[in-house]
């Protein structure tokens, strides 16, 4: 692999480690919040107005910014049971179609997330529930993950592009 194509692909995994860790501190939040909330209600009949919406609110971004890195780390729902079967060559092929679909699907949604999450920070876009929060950060975290995945879609078809032919991603790992 070229050294620049080798530097962009690892920048691009070291973010979406980052992000990935990230996401995993907002469980951290997430369990508690919704714990309060639980106690609150159950124990003593006082249900918080604010408990279930911001775990929902700290959900959405935790979801999202694993996904990119969970990429990287063949996390996501795939055929394996037919994709096993394959060769290794017929098996590179399919990532080779795959991540490109991968890249238009997020490059469309990434086109129409962007002016809406625009448009809710410029308009300070509240709940409006009782607690009423502005969740402006919450849709921002749609394009910032669209973009992301993105761009790890892009390095997983460069290093699949690049890899040595007849070797397989767990070859190329090591």
């Amino acid at each position: 692999m070229p050294p620049v194509i080798a530097a962009f692909t690892g920048a691009v995994t070291t973010i979406n480690r980052a992000a990935f860790y990230i996401a995993i501190l907002l469980v951290y939040l997430i369990v508690p919040v919704m714990l309060i909330d639980v106690v609150a209600r159950y124990a003593f009949n006082a249900p918080t107005v604010w408990g279930m919406e911001l775990a929902t609110l700290l959900f959405g971004p935790y979801f999202l910014l694993a996904g990119p890195y969970v990429l990287h780390l063949k996390g996501h729902v795939a055929m394996d049971i037919l994709r096993q079967r394959l060769k290794v060559q017929a098996d590179r092929m399919v990532e080779l179609v795959n991540l490109p679909i991968i890249v238009a699907f997020c490059a469309i949604l990434l086109w129409f997330s962007v002016p809406a999450a625009v448009d809710s920070f410029n308009y300070g876009e509240t709940s409006f529930s009782a607690w009423n929060p502005p969740i402006w950060w919450t849709k921002a975290a749609v394009p910032i993950s669209l973009l992301l995945m993105l761009l790890q879609a892009l390095a997983e078809f460069l290093r699949v592009l690049f890899r040595a032919p007849g070797t397989s991603h767990e070859e190329a790992a090591l």
